[in-house]
């Protein structure tokens, strides 16, 4: 019964125009590393831990700067283009394929993981090009801190929930 009150609760808010759709996709995507509940995969979050990771060393590794200077945002559909996920092709036409009421929220989410990226890199930067240690030990902190709650929005999203992170929040983190 409580496999059927979540089918119930995924299905709500789905728009009637791309219900059959998904319930369609849902029967590919079974068995595959891509969520039943919204034709989102967890793999793309790999491409934000990786540069997570790097603004955590660089206080103690400064010259990971390079690293972290390569990093640049890339869509969903582009990260498994690139990746050697064994189900990329499967991830990137299912897509196309999922609900607005999960797309919306996702999209939102990773724009925002994308400005905050962006941001920390620039605050990086220009600590590390000062000198300033102290600044730089406090921007990564931080920054990492708050990349993190986006990121568990994110894979929230992933598997089936709608909630974002209200825009104020990130934009007082960015003095916005």
């Amino acid at each position: 019964m409580l496999e059927q009150d979540n089918d119930a609760d995924i299905l709500h808010g789905i728009q009637d125009g791309e219900l059959e759709d998904f319930l369609t996709w849902r029967g590919r995507v079974r068995g595959a590393n891509i969520s039943e509940k919204t034709l989102l995969a967890t793999d793309y979050l790999n491409h934000f831990n990786e540069i997570v990771m790097l603004i955590e060393m660089m206080p103690d590794m400064p010259d990971m700067i390079e690293d972290c200077r390569l990093w640049r945002p890339k869509s969903y559909q582009q990260h498994f283009r690139d990746s050697g996920f064994s189900e990329k092709e499967l991830a990137i036409e299912a897509y196309d394929h999922v609900p607005n009421k999960f797309r919306t929220p996702f999209e939102a989410t990773i724009a925002q993981m994308d400005a905050v990226i962006l941001f920390t890199l620039g605050r990086m930067e220009a600590a590390h090009g000062a000198g300033d240690d102290q600044r730089l030990k406090f921007d990564c902190a931080t920054s990492v801190e708050m990349l993190h709650k986006i990121m568990q929005v994110a894979n929230g999203i992933i598997h089936g929930t709608t909630h974002v992170m209200q825009q104020g929040e990130i934009d007082d983190y960015m003095g916005v």
